[in-house]
């Protein structure tokens, strides 16, 4: 017996060391978890090595109690699972802090508290590129962690130049896009491209559509290209549904009403339907990010108020293959119960509701085919080739006998 607990403690170890992180909240009392650059908070959280710019990590706890959070940097590795290297090969001072930069809600109705750190600041230098994941947790409890925050740091040495066309491998100007890569390495050492060179594409900032372990369709001098690789089709999808509610009196298209009921702001969406069949929407979008906002405010992180948003998406019966879900940055992506909608037989709507600080957001409905973890957009937003969607294009190189994937270039396009 003793055996098999020392083998349930090791793999339980294991596991967690193998973790691929995520930005995710794990706790009901924590909201609106950001990694931004205040100056331009749609950005990839994404910055170069030895810049001065610095991330901004923010979050809000509902209430006015003030709690003792803790912050702890971790390094990782391509696929976001933590990296080999030790603290000190990776920043300059301390990998854990306290997080002492808070402020209460002001003329809320709900009250919290906003709490905020940034990276890099006077106790932490990153030393190198590669992936970073951020743990959150109260009372320096890390095995109790409140959520985790990614960002990526890269030292851009190769270049990186792309396009989308209509035209790909399986159709002609469908449903779907297709990219066509190529990476010259000019100037910059690798030994094995096909062996030290990591290329990942991201759609939109989804994980569950994310091409990875991507190698050239053929390599000439300093040049690799990747063509005519089925990786590297996506779904085009549609533009993407938004809605502002940074007042609560003066409300944008597709909301239909805001109400005070039950000690909290409702905000009450008009009710979506199917988009398929229909050709893409018109009109320019955010790709599924938010931005937080409050008109007339002095502070928008401590006077946007949170409101409980309805979400409503009509079908005439539910579907029997699959489950419906939210997709945007609302939900951070993520295809799982925190975005599952619950189908109403009463009113022949998929519903949700979620509570959001004031702001705008974009948002779609997705479907998620039983047994499967990635979503499909064509039942439910229809998918168009014409779709406008911005592609992350990351490069990583490990040469030889390294310990870690440096980030080598960055490309992000829009089609």
């Amino acid at each position: 017996m003793k055996r098999i607990a020392v083998l349930f403690l090791s793999l339980a170890i294991y596991a967690f060391a193998q973790a691929q992180y995520r930005t995710q909240l794990f706790v009901d009392n924590v909201k609106t978890l950001q990694v931004i650059f205040p100056d331009d908070p749609l950005a990839l959280p994404i910055m170069d090595l030895d810049s001065e710019n610095r991330l901004c990590v923010s979050f809000d706890e509902l209430s006015f109690d003030i709690k003792n959070y803790y912050y702890k940097i971790v390094h990782c590795n391509a696929d976001w699972t933590p990296s080999n290297l030790q603290e000190s090969e990776f920043l300059e001072g301390f990998a854990n802090g306290q997080i002492t930069d808070y402020a209460l809600s002001r003329n809320t109705t709900k009250l919290y508290t906003n709490y905020r750190f940034f990276v890099p600041n006077d106790d932490l230098k990153l030393k190198i590129s590669g992936n970073y994941a951020v743990l959150i947790a109260e009372d320096n409890d890390f095995d109790n962690l409140i959520g985790t925050a990614c960002f990526s740091v890269v030292e851009p040495l190769l270049s990186v130049n792309a396009k989308v066309r209509g035209n790909t491998d399986i159709e002609l100007n469908g449903r779907f896009q297709q990219l066509e890569i190529t990476i010259d390495r000019t100037g910059y050492e690798v030994r094995d491209p096909f062996s030290e060179i990591k290329v990942l594409v991201r759609q939109n900032n989804r994980f569950d559509t994310q091409a990875a372990n991507l190698k050239p369709t053929f390599i000439s001098g300093n040049t690799l290209t990747f063509i005519n690789n089925r990786a590297l089709i996506f779904e085009g999808g549609n533009q993407y549904r938004g809605i502002d509610f940074a007042s609560e009196y003066a409300y944008g298209a597709g909301i239909e009403r805001i109400v005070f009921e039950r000690g909290a702001f409702q905000v009450i969406l008009s009710e979506d339907s199917e988009r398929k069949g229909r050709g893409v929407a018109q009109g320019h979008d955010a790709n599924g990010k938010f931005i937080v906002n409050r008109q007339s405010s002095e502070d928008k992180n401590t006077e946007a108020d949170y409101m409980w948003v309805h979400f409503s998406f009509k079908r005439p019966e539910p579907f029997l293959n699959g489950s419906v879900h939210l997709l945007g940055d609302l939900c951070y992506n993520r295809l799982d119960n925190s975005s599952r909608m619950h189908y109403n037989f009463e009113t022949h709507c998929y519903e949700k509701s979620l509570l959001l600080k004031q702001g705008g957001y974009n948002f779609q409905y997705i479907f998620v085919p039983s047994g499967t973890s990635k979503g499909t957009l064509e039942q439910t937003e229809g998918s168009y080739w014409q779709t406008d969607n911005e592609y992350a294009i990351y490069v990583y190189h490990r040469p030889w006998g390294e310990r870690y994937d440096r980030l080598v270039v960055v490309k992000t396009i829009r089609n």
